[in-house]
């Protein structure tokens, strides 16, 4: 059963990396997830301090990505619509076969919103969709770091105890 919970655990590390950049997936809660089934093993001694700090940035995160790309999108003189346009384009960009879609995706579909909103204000649609596509890629690169950091710490956790486990 401890392995069986290191592997699932291990899976929820590695697929809140993947949500990091997928609007669908709550990165660094998806990780977490990793961390407090690790913990649930009989090897691993349960750390409920360790696990109450790292729930505690994952939710912090997890509420500032809602926060980040609206202020870049307001930065640099946007609008909702520019927002709303980022979270479309990135969907919409994630499902194309293209390379490098989600990012593409969300500078189109930012671009296309603010223009929805102002079609007469070239300029200005298009630095706010820079906006919002920089505060898109400042949220991905804070889940994807937090992410990553709850992957170093599930294997350190677990290299600590793996003669344990074999």
């Amino acid at each position: 059963m401890d392995l069986f919970l290191v592997i699932l655990g291990f899976a929820f590390v590695c697929l809140g990396i993947i949500g990091s950049f997928l609007p669908v997936l709550p990165g660094p809660i998806t990780s977490w997830v990793g961390l407090l089934l690790l913990h649930f093993t009989k090897v691993i001694p349960q750390n409920w301090t360790f696990l109450g700090i790292t729930l505690a940035i994952a939710v912090i995160i997890f509420f500032l990505d809602y926060f980040i790309p609206a202020i870049g999108t307001k930065h640099f003189g946007g609008t909702k619509y520019g927002v709303y346009g980022t979270t479309i384009g990135l969907i919409i960009g994630l499902l194309s076969p293209i390379p490098f879609g989600i990012f593409i995706g969300a500078l189109i579909g930012a671009l296309i919103g603010e223009l929805m909103y102002d079609s007469k204000d070239t300029n200005r649609a298009i630095k706010a969709s820079f906006g919002a596509f920089l505060g898109f890629l400042a949220s991905a690169t804070i889940k994807f770091l937090i992410s990553t950091v709850f992957l170093v710490l599930f294997i350190v956790k677990f290299w600590e105890y793996k003669s344990a486990f074999f």
